[in-house]
Order: structure tokens, then C-alpha cells, then sequence
């Protein structure tokens, strides 16, 4: 079979991680010396594959003695020829113009029935749900705040696959808040605000726009995104935002714009709970053949926090080293992989994590830690807390700020201060560092 002999070329020059992603998924529908027929899950995917992977199966039927003209197409749909497109970050419609329609790379993966649904995201991921599916029941505007890595790019991209799978035709516009500013300054330079206002308003039927806490200071930039959310909430259509900060935390923001922005829903992401983390963890073992004890996914779960990222780098250096030594994974390795993950053991340190220990370790509660209250009972701890997830990780002074319900100064003022004691207070010296020692081995 052709199409097989091109496919073990690849997976000998492709990463294997890599090869399962993009390869392993296509299915041959009819091949002869002529011509090759894949289809692929969606349009979406099909697209990054031309674009990404078009001349290394080329290359790989070469390499075999053969020159078959490749048709790519989407399950249950006829495949057409492949052409190679002009652009990486947007794709034509039938019948539509570039300008109308744009949309960042999409992973494959990023559906909605592939995300994970917990306590810590159903009310972000309903939302989503209903305005892919034009349902107004959480209204027509929705801002979804969260640390990186807990699931805001992967519930915006599930919108935009919905959105396409079933209306086709819907004009949609997915882009950072980057490039939505690197677009209006071109237009400005270019004297075409006319066709960059007639694309972002007139042609919209759907914005999504990542990022936005990247906006602040960039007065000209909130001015003109402003008008459009006007435009665009008023008239019914459908806007998602979303930011590394919850909107009360943006500084440097027009209050005119903070309000419009936050006019519908607002909604944070936690970090997943243990049931959760248990239920990602088993999908994406699942999704890489790997089958471990419950023993070894309870402890992945209790030790991966935070960035979901971090699960499937996990699982990924699992598989590959289990690999390597031809032995099934065990606790050993997963020890083993974890502590090496970032240096001193911190791998799987996050603000939330830090929080939850200096809680229990000075028998406060994490309400008392976010808490208005000035008590030293409290303030020490919270100050505490601050300056070991300063330490430990790389979160900005805004983040750890918002894990305690602070501005970033009050964290700066708490790093200092707990600094400062240390070098003047064998105490508080001694207390921290078997802090630091407790959280490193734990």
C-alpha cells in the first residue's frame, strides 16, 4: 500500500508526538500509481496539514519511487486536488473575500468534546457552548479570564470549529489583541481605516479576540476596539474576549472601554480540581496508548497543578522514556520525570498551590488569605505566600496579586518586607526556608 510506505517514512522523520497529531489521523480513502485520496477530521485541520505537511508526504512518496497526485479532503465530503495556500493565518470561504474572514492557526484537538469539563470551568465552557450554537442564554458577550494554560484558547478555538462545522458562512474574525492593534496600524499607515472599520464591523458576524490584557497603555488601540464592541454588542453580534487578568486587575485601561468589554458575562477559569486533573490526566493517556494504575494517576494528579500544558508534557516524557528503557512506566520514573521538570523539585508548583500550603501550614483559610483583613494572624501568612510564589514561580506580580485578591504593589510591598525580615530576623529566616524546604519535598 502506497499511502502506508509514506507513512512509515514519516514516522522515522517525524517527532512520534508530532506524527500522531498530524499523520496518524488522515485516512487513505483510494490510492493508485496516480493519485492519493486522505481525508481528515475537518476542514481546519486539512488546512494545516497542506500547509505544514503537504511537502514532506511528497517528499516521502518520492523517496519511494512514486509521484501521486495527493486530494485532501474532510470525512464524508468528495476530496478535491490540494493547492497550496498563499496564507497561514486565514482561509477563504466559498464565496467570500480574504478580508472577510480570519482566524488564527487552529489545533485539531481543540473541540469541545475534548475539553475536560470541571467544577473550575463549566460555567466558561456552557457559555461557549451557547454562543457556538447561536443559543443567547448567557447573553452575546462573553470575557473569560485565567493563568495560561487552563483552557481559554482551547474553548475560543472549540467556538470557531462549532461555528464553522455547522455555518460555514458565518463571517468570523479570531485574532490576538496583537494582531488586531498590528492590523490598525497598517490601516492608519495605509490610510485604509475605512476597509479595516468595514472588515471588523460591517463583515462580523463573530469576534474573538485573545489576549486583550496585552492592550493596556495602547490608548488609540482601546479607542477604536471600543467602538466596535459598541457596533457589535448593540447589533446582537456574538464577541468573546479573553485575558490572562481579570478585568478589575487590567491597569492602564479607558473605564469606558473596561465597561464595555465586561458588559456580559464575565467568568474566570480556575485551575482543575483533583477529579479533574484525574479525568485529563486519563484522556491524554488514553490519547497516547498509555495505560497506567490508578496509584500512579492519582499521584500525577496530586502533583501536576495549574497548566494543563504541564500534564501532557508529562505524559509525553512518560511515554518517550518508557520507550527508551523497554519497561512499563512506574512510580520511579514518574518521580523521576517530575523532579527534573525545573530545578529544586518545582515543577509542579503553581499560585494555587502555594496558596493551599501556606494555608494548612499556618492553619488559615484560603477565604482568610483573599480576605480585606489586616490581622497579623493573617497578613504574615498572606505576605508569605506572595513572596513563595514570586519565588517559585513565573507568575507576574498582576497574577500572584489576583490569587490573593491584591493589586500587583501590595505583592511587590510583601516581597520586600518578607526579604527584609530575613536578613534582619533569624526567625522569620529559619521559618522561611523550612517553608521552602517543605515545598520543595513535598
Amino acid at each position: 500500500m502506497v499511502w502506508n510506505a509514506i507513512k512509515s517514512s514519516l514516522l522515522s522523520s517525524l517527532p512520534e508526538s508530532e506524527f500522531n497529531l498530524w499523520i496518524n489521523p488522515l485516512e487513505c480513502r483510494q490510492q493508485d500509481d496516480e493519485s492519493i485520496e486522505l481525508i481528515g477530521p475537518d476542514r481546519f485541520f486539512c488546512a494545516w496539514v497542506q500547509d505544514h505537511y503537504l511537502n514532506r508526504i511528497n517528499a516521502a512518496a518520492q523517496k519511494i519511487g512514486m509521484t501521486p497526485k495527493i486530494k485532501l479532503g474532510v470525512a464524508g465530503k468528495a476530496a478535491a486536488p490540494v493547492v497550496k495556500s498563499t496564507t497561514r493565518e486565514q482561509l477563504s470561504l466559498p464565496g467570500m473575500s480574504v478580508d472577510q474572514t480570519r482566524f488564527r492557526s487552529l489545533h485539531p484537538a481543540y473541540t469541545f468534546d475534548q475539553f475536560m469539563v470541571g467544577e473550575s470551568n463549566v460555567l466558561a465552557q456552557s457559555a461557549c457552548t451557547a454562543l457556538a450554537t447561536g443559543d443567547r442564554s448567557y447573553g452575546n458577550c462573553l470575557f473569560m479570564n485565567s493563568s495560561t494554560g487552563l483552557g481559554k484558547s482551547h474553548l475560543t478555538q472549540a467556538v470557531v470549529h462549532q461555528v464553522f462545522n455547522a455555518a460555514p458562512g458565518t463571517r468570523l474574525q479570531y485574532l490576538t489583541a496583537q494582531q488586531f492593534t498590528a492590523d490598525m496600524v497598517q490601516s492608519l499607515r495605509t490610510n485604509s481605516m475605512e476597509q479595516f472599520s468595514r472588515k471588523y464591523v460591517n463583515s462580523c458576524d463573530m469576534l474573538l479576540l485573545e489576549d486583550v490584557h496585552t492592550l493596556t497603555g495602547k490608548t488609540k488601540t482601546q479607542e477604536e476596539l471600543n467602538t466596535i464592541l459598541d457596533y457589535l454588542i448593540k447589533s446582537g453580534r456574538r464577541v468573546i474576549l479573553t485575558s490572562a487578568v481579570s478585568p478589575n486587575k487590567l491597569k492602564g485601561l479607558d473605564e469606558d472601554f473596561r465597561s464595555r468589554m465586561t458588559s456580559g458575562l464575565v467568568t474566570g477559569i480556575e485551575a482543575p480540581d483533583y477529579e479533574t486533573k484525574v479525568r485529563i490526566i486519563d484522556h491524554k493517556l488514553r490519547g497516547h496508548s498509555l495505560n497506567l494504575e490508578d496509584e500512579l494517576v492519582d499521584y500525577m494528579a496530586r502533583k501536576l497543578n495549574g497548566d494543563i500544558r504541564r500534564m501532557e508534557s508529562t505524559i509525553i516524557g512518560l511515554k518517550a522514556k518508557s520507550r527508551l528503557r523497554k519497561q512499563p512506566p512506574d512510580m520511579a520514573l514518574i518521580r523521576e520525570l517530575l523532579s527534573g521538570m525545573v530545578s529544586a523539585g518545582t515543577a509542579d508548583l503553581t499560585t494555587e498551590g502555594i496558596r493551599s500550603f501556606v494555608s494548612e501550614q499556618f492553619k488559615v483559610s484560603t477565604d482568610d488569605l483573599r480576605s480585606r483583613s489586616r490581622k497579623r494572624s493573617i497578613t504574615f501568612p498572606r505576605q508569605v505566600g506572595m513572596y513563595l510564589t514570586r519565588k517559585y514561580t513565573k507568575k507576574s506580580l498582576a497574577e500572584i496579586g489576583g490569587a490573593y485578591n491584591r493589586d500587583h504593589s501590595t505583592v511587590l510591598h510583601s516581597v520586600k518586607v518578607i526579604t527584609k525580615n530575613m536578613t534582619r530576623q533569624a526567625g522569620t529566616k529559619e521559618q522561611i526556608e523550612m517553608l521552602c524546604t517543605k515545598l520543595k519535598a513535598d
